[in-house]
């Protein structure tokens, strides 16, 4: 067996190569020595694999592998015979394994990954921003006012004139300036598209590769977060990669939850990045603003590229530093999901060993995570027990690895990233400040691995074993279950258990976080060898409604909230912000100030006060909107709309719906009132037995006004 160092990197040291780019029978290696970039060719050969010797196409030479799976290893000419071949056994249905991309065919062979022997400062990166008169492209009106361009190494730029001066100028500047990445916010699903058409306007080449070539759009895909997708139009450049800092931010904020949207604004605002002075402009208003002040519209767009450099500076780094595990560009590595990642170096070293590769198990149900809601209300002195890794630390402690893993790769390599993590932390608590933003990066693309091999064992890849991920998934709630039980013996009052973690109440005699740390360390010595349990956070308060719905507030007055019970973007305005006051008043113990409130929004929603900005919501154009039929409201109000614009509708009191800026004071006010009550009904367990009387539906209180109106004596519920 080969040691965990190439397992997880490749066999090939070669270092600081930025870009690769597979031509039909040669890649082209960007290699960035001293500051300076190389270019340097080497030969290619496509290839897939197939398993039986009787399907093996007529054009390639072939190497048989040992064992069972996909043994026939087929290299081909040229990527055209590859094509060939791939299609014809896709369409006689012959079982095969092979990958659309030339340049990770390239990197699983030769061994080589990108960034090796650089940090993420190293890589020369540029962020490019774009200010527009209109959303759309189309329209000849809807021109490019500015691009404001900036990068890692202190340049920062403003280019304006006329649109076709500021597109040949756009084109000119990457060229000469030549960046490894080009950083954007939104950058596939607005500014190269808005780009490239603007561009085809005026017969103008975006050759911004650094071959000289043109960037060029592949079919939609989808990016992957967390456990779900995003659907967008990749463009391509050729020696650079491209990334959206707005996908990367979300994966970012997976396991955190604290951003409720993910614009670049309520980014920088959440995470503290924006500039003290930063301007702040309605996006409908800058074309209008462009004529008057144009001062400021470039300046609002100067703090948009700093703000961007500065969000990739804190979310991308984990991806970097899996780029040079992964044998993948940096740009696929950044949208596709992390069982792909573990899948394809676990490949990639089989096939280094001339093994075969096993094909993927049938799905099969396993259990999940043990959760249980155990109280809820409002709950003050709360702390979180956490196991560190709990999967993975059973895996092992127990020795749980694919029974396909005959080369035993699968273990050492969690091993070696666990224990190259520890020492990445340890390093970034010790290091200076120039140092630990290195660390602190190198371990979280560790974490996002280490995390991700217990879900790969369940999910339909090659070294998958639904039964391995069951043993890891029953021993998992045997050991949450134990930390609840110690923890009621020790007197702690249990809240919510959730799959490797346990929120609790302390009993009274805890009154610092020491004492809170030794309980939980006492709790971690009663629990099996190899399970580490830790202190993850102290509240002052918790509100429990529902299991993973909740607010945390810690001692110095910062929210945390998780759930869409709490916080859902798909939610109307007048909903988010009932939510939100709500939530600050049940902090305070103060339930009868809630049902004012409700009291009052429903008047608003009765007589027609509220603005329409307050229950209309912003929707996206799709493919989806005018084929499915389950989308036929959206199709009437979305004609002449371009797909991947946004539009702002709001429902009809006939069941249509309408724009936002077509509103006549027609709104669904019924509606309105059973989309509050369900918004109130999201809190009930805050109040237990007083919701019903506090939160009447919406039918029982036009019952009330109508008694009310005909001179009955009915009971005023409210």
């Amino acid at each position: 067996m080969a040691d965990t160092q190439t397992i997880l990197f490749g066999s090939d040291s070669t270092e600081g190569i930025v870009a690769v780019e597979a031509g039909k029978t040669e890649v082209e290696l960007y290699i960035r020595r001293h500051g300076v970039v190389e270019k340097y060719t080497e030969p290619f050969s496509p290839w897939l694999i197939v398993c039986n010797k009787e399907d093996i196409p007529n054009e390639g030479e072939f190497e048989e592998l040992s064992g069972e799976g996909y043994k026939f290893l087929v290299k081909f000419p040229s990527w055209q015979q590859f094509n060939n071949a791939r299609n014809l056994l896709r369409m006689q249905g012959v079982d095969h394994l092979a990958y659309p991309s030339a340049e990770k065919q390239f990197l699983i062979l030769s061994g080589k990954t990108l960034f090796k022997g650089m940090t993420f400062n190293d890589v020369h990166r540029m962020q490019v921003d774009i200010e527009t008169a209109g959303l759309s492209s189309e329209p000849e009106s809807s021109r490019i006012l500015i691009v404001a361009v900036s990068d890692n190494r202190g340049f920062e730029e403003i280019i304006e004139g006329e649109e076709p001066e500021i597109l040949r100028e756009l084109v000119q500047l990457i060229c000469e300036i030549d960046p490894d990445v080009i950083e954007g916010h939104n950058i596939f699903g607005f500014d190269l598209p808005f780009i490239s058409a603007r561009c085809r306007r005026y017969g103008i080449s975006l050759a911004i590769g650094r071959d000289g070539t043109e960037l060029t759009f592949g079919p939609e895909r989808n990016c992957s977060i967390g456990g779900h997708t995003r659907p967008f139009i990749p463009a391509f450049i050729k020696g650079r990669h491209i990334i959206d800092t707005m996908f990367s931010v979300q994966r970012y904020d997976i396991s955190r939850g604290i951003l409720e949207r993910h614009g670049l604004k309520d980014c920088a605002i959440t995470l503290g990045l924006s500039e003290p002075n930063r301007v702040y402009l309605p996006g409908d208003g800058i074309a209008d603003l462009w004529t008057t002040d144009p001062e400021t519209v470039k300046l609002y767009a100067r703090h948009d590229v700093r703000e961007t450099q500065r969000l990739a500076a804190l979310v991308c780094p984990p991806e970097f530093y899996l780029t040079q595990m992964t044998p993948d560009t940096y740009q696929a590595v950044a949208t596709t999901g992390t069982g792909e990642k573990i899948n394809s170096i676990l490949i990639r070293e089989y096939l280094r060993c001339g093994c075969a590769i096993p094909k993927p198990k049938p799905p099969k149900d396993i259990p999940g995570g043990y959760t249980e809601l155990r109280r809820a209300g409002l709950i003050r002195n709360v702390v979180k027990c956490d196991v560190e890794s709990l999967y993975p630390s059973i895996m092992l402690s127990q020795g749980i690895k694919p029974a396909s893993d005959v080369l035993d790769v699968f273990l050492p390599a969690l091993a070696e990233l666990t224990k190259r993590r520890i020492e990445a932390k340890s390093k970034a608590k010790s290091s200076s400040e120039s140092e630990r933003a290195y660390w602190d990066g190198l371990q979280a693309s560790f974490k996002v691995l280490i995390n991700s091999f217990y879900g790969y064992l369940g999910a339909p890849f090659n070294f998958n074993d639904y039964d391995a991920a069951e043993k890891i998934t029953t021993s998992g709630q045997a050991i949450v279950k134990q930390i609840a039980e110690l923890i009621e013996k020790a007197g702690g009052s249990v809240i919510e258990i959730d799959t490797d973690g346990v929120y609790f109440q302390v009993p009274s005699s805890i009154t610092n976080e020491d004492m809170e740390k030794e309980l939980v360390e006492e709790i971690g010595r009663k629990l099996p060898p190899g399970i580490n349990l830790i202190h993850d956070g102290r509240y002052a308060a918790m509100l429990s409604l529902k299991v993973k719905n909740y607010i945390l507030v810690d001692y110095e007055g910062k929210k945390i909230f998780r759930g869409a019970s709490v916080r859902s973007r798909a939610d109307e305005l007048f909903g988010r912000e009932f939510i939100s006051k709500a939530v600050d008043l049940l902090l305070n113990d103060n339930k009868r100030a809630v049902s004012l409130i409700y009291k009052e929004l429903i008047h608003r929603i009765e007589n027609g006060l509220l603005s329409v900005e307050q229950f209309a919501r912003r929707e996206r154009v799709t493919e989806k909107t005018f084929n499915s039929a389950q989308r036929k409201r959206m199709a009437a109000v979305a004609q002449g709309i371009q797909i991947g614009d946004f539009v702002t509708v709001y429902e009809r009191n006939d069941g249509t719906l309408g724009l936002i800026e077509e509103y006549q004071g027609d709104e669904d006010r019924q509606r309105l009132l059973e989309k509050l009550y369900k918004f109130a009904c999201r809190l009930r367990e805050a109040f237990g037995d007083d919701f019903d009387l506090l939160f009447p539906k919406p039918s029982i209180r036009s019952r009330i006004k109508k008694a009310e109106a005909a001179g009955q004596g009915v009971l005023d519920l409210f």
